[in-house]
């Protein structure tokens, strides 16, 4: 008996199509469809057109509504699997969310596409068929969302772009892919050991991402005391060091109450609270600013949206984030 599938479009260049004179436009309403013949051999396929946006055009509270939508649609209908196609430049984004947020307990695979539906080598169209035998496939119950690109795949909380046009983009730096997709299996090779999962009700915090590079000036942030903003992401230098000259306007946004979390520019590793000169991470620690383990930093904002509902104070916020 065919697993049921629900594939969730939301745009993004898997729906795009070129255009000789114009370039890239979006966006072609049928680029996905006009697969589904391909993915009826793998399952019972339901399509549903939820959003069409390019994925810059993504936020945290449309993500929130995507995860209403698919809660919506699993409670009518109880698929055995979902997949969601998305733009690639915000996708580990809106993947990570629901992996924190969304409360299905079946395969939910997100992918996408690196060149337009009507190019030559167009890598939608097995993508999504990948993506659906990935979640028909009962080895993927557990793994939490996952996001399958280019035969890999990835766990969301893991996977960052980083290629601006390869259609192998899709990494994980220090973890590597958890599985792969083979011409007639899909094969798990590890999974997440930790899942942690947030019963939230709206995603609107104000979460400011600045990143951290030599010579930083204090004016450059300061214009943020001003600011209704609810928490605060630093993207710091190696294990979690930031320039001196801005360590009393970070000390001016706790004192308002406002969470700091700290992350490392760096792709590999997590920060420490080493270094114990002015601007190291022992001084930041004991400021009160709170250390991620080892997310990058658009991921940790998004966690630190999420986290917000459950508390505001700085000691709880980091028990969660070592988690």
């Amino acid at each position: 008996m065919s697993k049921k599938i629900l594939v969730v479009n939301t745009g993004g260049t898997i729906a795009m199509s070129v255009d000789d004179s114009e370039g890239v436009k979006p966006l072609d309403d049928q680029a996905v469809n006009k697969i589904l013949p391909f993915l009826e051999k793998h399952a019972d396929v339901t399509m549903k057109n939820v959003l069409n946006l390019p994925s810059p055009h993504m936020t945290p509270a449309i993500m929130n509504q995507l995860r209403l939508d698919i809660e919506e649609a699993f409670e009518q209908d109880h698929y055995d699997g979902i997949v969601i196609t998305h733009g690639t430049d915000t996708l580990e984004e809106t993947a990570y969310f629901l992996d924190l947020t969304l409360s299905v307990n079946v395969p939910i695979v997100v992918t996408g596409a690196m060149r337009s539906s009507n190019e030559l080598g167009a890598d939608g169209p097995v993508n999504l068929i990948s993506s659906v035998r990935v979640a028909a496939d009962s080895d993927s119950l557990n793994k939490g969302v996952i996001v399958v690109f280019n035969d890999e795949i990835h766990a969301a909380r893991h996977v960052t772009k980083t290629h601006t046009s390869n259609v192998a983009t899709f990494q994980s730096p220090q973890y590597g892919p958890i599985g792969t997709i083979a011409k007639k299996s899909v094969q798990y090779h590890h999974a997440p050991l930790d899942r942690e999962h947030y019963a939230i009700t709206h995603a609107d915090a104000n979460v400011p991402l600045i990143k951290a590079v030599a010579g930083m000036e204090p004016s450059w942030l300061q214009f943020l005391l001003e600011q209704q903003i609810d928490g605060l992401v630093v993207e710091a230098f190696g294990l979690g060091n930031l320039p001196p000259a801005i360590i009393p306007t970070l000390q001016q946004l706790l004192d308002k109450g406002v969470p700091i979390v700290l992350v490392s520019r760096c792709y590999n590793g997590q920060v420490q609270d080493i270094y114990d000169y002015e601007g190291g991470g022992r001084k930041l620690k004991e400021m009160g600013i709170i250390f991620s383990n080892g997310l990058n930093g658009q991921k940790a904002r998004l966690k630190l949206i999420v986290t917000l509902q459950k508390t505001r104070t700085f000691k709880e916020l980091q028990l969660l984030f070592d988690q």
